[in-house]
């Protein structure tokens, strides 16, 4: 499944985070794979992915418009979709 900013994520139920200085290792529990977060930033946009409308929500809540690294969190919450750390979201926003 194609990651697209526009639906909803979460982080994967199936996914342990454990905080580090450099963001966090995420440990998937049915593939027994690590990922490397490599930023506290894009820590806490996974962690919050849920609470939004949207992923593109999310992004533009946590990441500071004036970095134009907006495109680089998409590739790495793409990324991440891939590896099933953050998966879809089919329910309806609170």
């Amino acid at each position: 499944m194609a990651f697209d900013p526009a639906d909803r994520y979460r982080l994967s139920p199936r996914v342990g985070l454990r905080p580090e200085p450099f963001g966090a290792l995420a440990y998937h529990y049915d593939t027994r794979r690590l990922v490397f977060l490599k930023s506290n930033d894009l820590v806490a946009l996974v962690r919050s992915l849920e609470s939004h409308a949207s992923a593109a929500d999310a992004i533009d809540a946590v990441v500071d418009p004036t970095t134009g690294r907006r495109s680089a969190y998409v590739t790495a919450l793409a990324s991440l979709c891939e590896s099933g750390v953050v998966e879809p979201l089919l329910e309806p926003a609170a």
